[in-house]
C-alpha cells in the first residue's frame, strides 16, 4: 500500500501530495541455504518502489542476479564469491533490515565427483576425479584436509565412483569400469576387497559391518565381513542402484537419476523387499541421513534444483539448499554439510549433524 504525506513546501500555492518512502521488508527466504549459482525466493513487501524500480538484492557486499521481481516476491541467484551473512533488498530509496542466509564456501575445485564425497572421523573430505568411462586420469581420489588444502590421495584407479568409510576408518572405493571395490588405508595403500560387481557404483555399510554395493543394472550386492558376496536385492528393469544410504530403521535407501521429473526414492528391507519411500523428485542422486532422521537428497523438487529434505515418514519434502549441478553430499564432524557439484566441493555451515556410521 502507498502512503502519502502533505508537502510542507507548496509550489505555486498548491498543496500537492508526494509519496512517503516505504522501507522494504523481507518476511521469508526459501530456502535459507544456497551455493553460488543457486536460486532462492524472497517474500515480503515493498520490494518495488511505486511499481517502477527493480530492486538490488545483496548477499553481504555482493550483488545477486535478480530473475523475477514483484512488490511482494523476488527470485534471485546467489553470486560467485558470496559468503554466509546478511541478505538485503535495496529499492534505491530504502534498504530492508538484513536477514541471515547461509551461502556455501567453495573448498575444492577441478574435481569430477559423480556421487557422494566421504568424510573421515577427523573431518577430512575425500572426493573422486571419476572421468568418463574408460578415461585414465592421473589422480582418482583427492583428500581435502581440515585446512581445506587439496592433495592427491589415490592414483590410477579407473573410474572411481562410490566412496564409503567403515568403522575402522578404512575407505572403500568402487570402480564402475572394473566392477571392483577397493579397500584403502589412511596412508593411501589399496587392495582389492571384492570383484565381479558388474558396473559397481554406490556403497553403504549396515550396522553389522556388511558392505552393500549397487550395480548400474539394478542389482544390490551384499558383502559380509568374510568377503562372501550375495545378491541382496534386484530392482525393476531400468532402475540402477547408483546411490545408497542406510537409515536408522536398518532399511537401505536407493535412487538413480533418470529423465523423469517424478522419480522414486526406494527403500529395501533387511529381507531384501523393495518398496517406494517417496515419489516426486527430479534426477535424484547422492543421499545421506541427518541425525534428525531426515533424508537429504541431491535432486530437483518442483523444478527447483538443490538438496531436498524428505521427512522421516516419507510424506513431505522441501528444498533445503538451492544450487545447480549438485550430485552428492556428506555431513562433517564440524556440523557442516559438504555438497559435491560436477567439478567442486562446497561447504555450508548449518549447525547440522549427520547420522553416525551404523
Amino acid at each position: 500500500m502507498t502512503l502519502w504525506k502533505k508537502n510542507n513546501k507548496p509550489n505555486e500555492g498548491s498543496s500537492r501530495a508526494v509519496p512517503a518512502t516505504v522501507k522494504p521488508r523481507i518476511e521469508q527466504v526459501a530456502p535459507q541455504a544456497v551455493i553460488p549459482g543457486g536460486e532462492i525466493t524472497l517474500r515480503g513487501r515493498g520490494f518495488i518502489e511505486n511499481g517502477h524500480t527493480r530492486p538490488l538484492v545483496r548477499f553481504g557486499d555482493r550483488l545477486g542476479s535478480l530473475l523475477v521481481s514483484s512488490p511482494n516476491w523476488l527470485i534471485v541467484r546467489a553470486p560467485e564469491g558470496a559468503t554466509s551473512g546478511e541478505l538485503t533488498v535495496d529499492t534505491g530509496r530504502a534498504v530492508s533490515a538484513a536477514v541471515p542466509v547461509a551461502v556455501g564456501l567453495v573448498v575444492a575445485e577441478n574435481l569430477h565427483p559423480v556421487a557422494n564425497p566421504a568424510v573421515d572421523a577427523a573431518g577430512n573430505i575425500f572426493s573422486t576425479f571419476s572421468g568418463s568411462r574408460g578415461q585414465k586420469v592421473p589422480v582418482s581420489v583427492f583428500k581435502v584436509d581440515n585446512n581445506r588444502a587439496t592433495r592427491p590421495f589415490i592414483s590410477d584407479l579407473p573410474n572411481a565412483t562410490g566412496l564409503a568409510f567403515d568403522r575402522e576408518g578404512l575407505l572403500y572405493v568402487s570402480s564402475r569400469l572394473e566392477g571392483v571395490v577397493y579397500q584403502v588405508t589412511p596412508d593411501g595403500h589399496r587392495q582389492v576387497y571384492a570383484e565381479g560387481m558388474g558396473i559397481a557404483t554406490g556403497l553403504a555399510f549396515d550396522r553389522e559391518g556388511n558392505l552393500y554395493v549397487g550395480d548400474r543394472s539394478g542389482t544390490v550386492f551384499k558383502i559380509n565381513r568374510e568377503r562372501q558376496i550375495f545378491v541382496f536385492a534386484t530392482l525393476e528393469p531400468g532402475i540402477a542402484a547408483y546411490h545408497l544410504a542406510f537409515g536408522a530403521d536398518d532399511y537401505l535407501y536407493v535412487n538413480n537419476p533418470t529423465t523423469s521429473s517424478f522419480d522414486h526414492l526406494l527403500r529395501i528391507s533387511p529381507a531384501g523387499d523393495v518398496t517406494s519411500f517417496y515419489r516426486g523428485l527430479g534426477r535424484p542422486q547422492g543421499l545421506a541421513f541427518g541425525a534428525d532422521g531426515f533424508l537429504y537428497v541431491a535432486a530437483s523438487l518442483g523444478g527447483r534444483r538443490g538438496v531436498v529434505r524428505v521427512s522421516p515418514d516419507g510424506r513431505n519434502a522441501d528444498l533445503f539448499v538451492a544450487g545447480q549441478g549438485i550430485v552428492g553430499l556428506a555431513f562433517t564432524p564440524h556440523r557442516s554439510l559438504v555438497v559435491a557439484t560436477g567439478d567442486s566441493l562446497v561447504e555450508l555451515f548449518l549447525d547440522l549433524e549427520g547420522r553416525p556410521l551404523p
